[in-house]
C-alpha cells in the first residue's frame, strides 16, 4: 500500500500519484463495463473523465470534479437520464476506488 500524503497529492498528484490515479479510474471503469450501456460509458471515459480532476477533501474522502456540460462534451450519447445515471455511478466508483487505492477511510488522512 502506498504512503498517502494529502499535501503531496494537492501539490502534484499527477507527478507523485499518477499510477494510483490511473489504477483507480481503470478499476471504476472495469467495474461498470459489461453492466451498463457501453455506448454511454465509453464516451464518458474518453471525453468527460479525461478532463476531470480528482481532489482529496480530507477525512478519507475524494471528490471528482467534472468539466462543464458533460452530456454535450460526450457527444450526447443516449438518453440524458441514462447518461446521468451512468456518470453518477462511475464518479462514485472512482471516488471509492481512490479511497481504496490510497488506503484512506472515513475519518483518516
Amino acid at each position: 500500500m502506498i504512503d498517502f500524503d494529502p499535501e503531496r497529492f494537492e501539490e502534484g498528484k499527477y507527478v507523485h500519484y499518477f499510477e494510483e490515479l490511473e489504477s483507480a479510474y481503470t478499476a471504476a471503469y472495469q467495474a461498470l463495463h459489461g453492466e451498463v450501456d457501453s455506448g454511454i460509458l465509453r464516451p464518458i471515459d474518453r471525453r468527460v473523465l479525461s478532463a476531470s480532476e480528482p481532489f482529496y477533501e480530507g477525512d478519507g474522502e475524494f471528490r471528482v470534479d467534472l468539466p462543464e456540460d458533460p452530456y454535450e462534451r460526450a457527444g450526447q450519447p443516449g438518453d440524458p437520464e441514462a447518461f446521468q445515471a451512468i456518470l453518477d455511478r462511475l464518479v462514485a466508483a472512482i471516488e471509492r476506488e481512490l479511497r481504496e487505492e490510497f488506503g484512506v477511510a472515513d475519518g483518516e488522512g
